[in-house]
């Protein structure tokens, strides 16, 4: 990877060998194995046995988890907020493994789109809930940066799954938790 960052830079008209280049090649693969590292992770594995049999059925919310990925089209990061809620149906995530979740797709190359589903399906698939809820708020350096350089614009997708998709009650509540 370092020889083809190296190649890159004098693609660009720079000279990888200047002292502040030196180094670069091996930043930037360090970097990016650090960026993709969710290739190299499974929810089972992040997981580790900790589901839980709970007679509990209301509502489940972790907001505000923090958010780094990259865009799959340009490279460039897109950062955020995700919001992860579910209602329980007689089994529980520990509650630290949801943002872990939550990075193992985020680190990836992705479109927010795809990495909404993926954490939600992951929800699913680990304790089959009642209903499943992923609302992630991002801001898209390839949008900020070049193209329509809109600051200000940020994209939010969500992904429902079960009574999150079926009543408007649950998707309601869920909104104003997240929201208040």
């Amino acid at each position: 990877m370092e020889n083809l960052i190296k190649e890159l830079l004098e693609k660009l008209g720079e000279d990888p060998n200047r002292e502040g280049l030196l180094k670069t090649p091996s930043r930037v693969s360090k970097s990016l194995k650090f960026l993709t590292k969710g290739y190299n992770e499974s929810v089972e594995e992040v997981l580790n046995g900790a589901v839980f049999t709970e007679k509990f059925d209301e509502m489940i919310i972790l907001k505000d988890i923090d958010l780094y990925s990259l865009c799959e089209h340009h490279l460039l990061p897109f950062f955020g907020k995700c919001h992860v809620a579910y209602i329980p149906n007689e089994k529980i995530i520990g509650l630290s493994k949801i943002p872990r979740i939550v990075e193992i797709y985020a680190r990836r190359l992705q479109v927010q789109e795809r990495l909404t589903t993926q954490i939600a399906e992951a929800v699913q698939s680990a304790i089959d809930p009642i209903g499943v809820d992923v609302t992630i708020e991002a801001t898209h350096l390839c949008t900020v940066m070049r193209g329509v350089e809109m600051q200000n614009a940020k994209a939010v997708t969500s992904s429902m799954l079960g009574n999150f998709k079926t009543d408007p009650k649950t998707r309601t509540e869920f909104l104003s938790m997240i929201n208040s």
